[in-house]
């Protein structure tokens, strides 16, 4: 029996020792994709750190919230100029970068951009956006007082679901919209989101209904918009996800406007 427990003891340990160290590679490559190659000590870390054996002073990292560095949203687009970084660039008609409040506490973020949205350059404003202004109505908000961003800049042709590549080439420039809105909550709409921001596999209908961790940001998966004009029934499994968000945020439904969220 001993021998047995220590077996699993074991198998557990492995398992956790497996789960930090997949979280510590995803939060290096986090910083990698914003920029963050190295840290700097402060003057009170170098007055404050002690010296090891020889003599020398041993590196701290500073904290790693800190905005010291981080971009602006219009830093970040002219960063992003006139991207031709992977082969979307061939096939759009304008680069969808993102609109809202560039100090939200709530960010939406979807796949990436539809027909309509191709020819405006602003994401979310077919139907499936204005199912989107809808709901973010009967949260209490306006369109103004969020942000909305996709995973990917430039749509993809036939509105194919967007490849592996093009989401590692587009996902730095989101971890730095992130970064410079620090958002409370990020609502992350449909499968490709909650799979590129979670680094998971898992489907959204297992994610959805719970939140889950952004290196300190709390996301909420649920289902696309899009995907609920196909599947209309689906509408009040996506409220209750919205009413968990509206529960972190202290925000009250707008009556009229809950209830047709609801229909």
């Amino acid at each position: 029996m001993e021998k047995k427990m220590g077996e699993l003891n074991n198998y557990q340990a492995s398992g956790k020792i497996k789960a930090l160290t997949q979280e510590m590679v995803a939060r290096l490559k986090w910083y990698q994709d914003n920029g963050v190659l190295s840290w700097k000590r402060t003057a009170a870390q170098e007055s404050s750190v002690e010296q090891s054996a020889d003599g020398k002073k041993e590196p701290i990292a500073t904290d790693p919230t800190s905005q010291t560095g981080l971009m602006t949203l219009e830093a970040i687009r002219e960063e992003m100029g006139d991207c031709q970084r992977c082969t979307l660039c061939s096939t759009r008609t304008n680069i969808v970068f993102g609109t809202g409040n560039p100090h939200a506490s709530l960010l939406f973020v979807g796949e990436g951009p539809g027909r309509d949205e191709d020819l405006q350059g602003l994401p979310f404003v077919g139907r499936a956006g204005q199912l989107l202004t809808r709901m973010i109505a009967a949260m209490g908000f306006s369109r103004d007082e969020v942000y909305i961003a996709n995973i990917v800049k430039c749509r993809p042709p036939e509105n194919r679901n967007p490849k592996p590549d093009e989401i590692a080439t587009c996902r730095p420039f989101l971890h730095q919209q992130i970064s410079a809105i620090r958002p409370r909550v990020i609502c992350a709409l449909g499968t490709f989101s909650a799979q590129t921001l979670l680094s998971t596999e898992e489907r959204i209908s297992d994610l959805r209904g719970k939140f889950h961790d952004f290196f300190g940001i709390k996301v909420l998966p649920t289902f696309h918009p899009a995907y609920l004009l196909r599947n209309p029934s689906q509408k009040k499994h996506v409220w209750e996800d919205l009413q968990l968000i509206m529960a972190e945020l202290k925000k009250k439904p707008v009556p009229d406007e809950a209830a047709g969220k609801r229909r």
